[in-house]
């Protein structure tokens, strides 16, 4: 196995805030010791054909219904892929002012999937805003997407509907969105933001993943809601920067994140859950002092997987198609200091590492196409989005 070392990150919490999306270091799974680890290959069972380049893109999702694919960039754009003609376009006009710098920008991008009769082109968007003083956070927005033109669209009535704690720095926000299969939920990431401790504190709405209902507010039935206040809104806590959220069909909730030093981790996230950090954690301090481990009965939820030298995961999809049979019911996530795009298994409960491509890129986001294709985008200026077929047809 050709393993990726991660760049050595510095302790001064301003650089990490630049660096720790380049990743710490790697790890084995819960489901077995080293040697289960997936490889990394060149073997490569797809082909890819490159679809498009685009400024520091972060994430994308397909339009329900069509063969649109909208492209958010850090900066603060939106572009849009017509994949079945080719033509492009943008978001010309409706989007938000952002907080641009580090890790911070515009983020994810979602529809609602299934159409809301009174609102049918509900579009969501993530940003980070900037606070009083030298702070900032992460932003739910809800608008309606309106296409009338050939090559543009607008976003109309854009309203932010939940905001993250603001702090100081420019990292681990992690703003991820994922619908419940049923339609009436949002999951979103909180990340910790470089802080640590907050991941521990029910008060606070960071280092969590968050239950609400379509308008932001804390939804009925989550773990802490007597507790009132931001307690309300989480579903589950001891997260770092969770960069990837998915839901299986049958209604399993997929996450994973990166850890600091090792310990990227695959979740599989239960309501009320514990995840264990900062206490717990498969990595170590970036300044080498140790973090115990993951062991059973220590009362936090363990990864299901989780890598050491680390990966850097970005991006998750809970793949579905009819194009690659042998993925159906696998993650499939990328990897930015990793440079790859690696499948996990899963049955029920359980996960396992089945395979790693090596990209030569930064893999930032992950997404299944109407048709059963994989579409990856590569992080950075001039970020090429990529279209995955298999390399034999049938």
């Amino acid at each position: 196995m050709t393993v990726r070392s991660a760049p050595a990150l510095s302790v001064i919490a301003s650089l990490l805030a630049l660096a720790a999306c380049n990743g710490g270091a790697v790890a084995t799974g819960q489901s077995g010791a080293a040697d289960d680890a997936a490889s990394q290959s060149r073997d490569r069972p797809f082909r890819i054909a490159e679809k498009g380049a685009f400024a520091e893109p972060w994430a994308m999702a397909f339009r329900p219904g069509s063969t649109m694919l909208f492209i958010t960039e850090k900066k603060g754009t939106v572009k849009w892929v017509d994949t079945g003609s080719g033509r492009l376009g943008t978001i010309d006009s409706g989007l938000p002012k952002v907080d641009y710098g580090g890790q911070g920008g515009l983020g994810d991008i979602a529809f609602h999937p299934k159409a809301e009769a009174q609102n049918p082109e509900s579009l969501y968007l993530t940003w980070i805003e900037a606070g009083p003083g030298d702070t900032r956070g992460a932003v739910l927005g809800r608008g309606t997407l309106v296409c009338e033109q050939a090559d543009a669209c607008a976003l109309q009535g854009l309203e932010v509907i939940w905001r993250q704690d603001k702090t100081t720095g420019r990292g681990h926000f992690s703003h991820r969105i994922a619908f419940s299969p049923d339609g009436r939920y949002i999951f979103l990431t909180s990340g910790e933001r470089q802080k640590f401790d907050p991941a521990q504190d029910l008060t606070t709405n960071l280092g969590a993943v968050l239950r609400l209902n379509l308008d932001g507010s804390p939804a009925d039935g989550n773990p802490f809601a007597a507790r009132g206040g931001k307690a309300a809104e989480i579903w589950s806590y001891g997260h770092r920067n969770l960069l990837g959220l998915a839901f299986a069909p049958d209604g399993r909730l997929w996450e994973h994140e990166m850890g600091p030093k090792g310990g990227d981790e695959v979740n599989l996230i239960a309501r009320g859950g514990n995840y264990g950090w900062p206490t717990k954690s498969n990595g170590s301090h970036y300044d080498g002092r140790d973090i115990p481990d993951h062991a059973p009965g220590d009362g936090f939820t363990a990864p299901k997987v989780f890598w050491n030298p680390s990966v850097s995961p970005a991006g998750l999809v809970y793949y579905t198609g009819d194009m690659f049979p042998r993925w159906k019911g696998s993650l499939l996530l990328g990897a930015l200091s990793g440079q790859a795009l690696i499948r996990v298994a899963t049955d029920g409960d359980a996960a396992r590492k089945a395979d790693q491509w090596d990209m030569d890129a930064r893999i930032r986001e992950v997404e299944q196409g109407p048709d059963g294709a994989v579409w990856l985008l590569e992080d950075g200026k001039g970020g090429r989005l990529l279209r995955l077929t298999p390399q034999v047809e049938g």
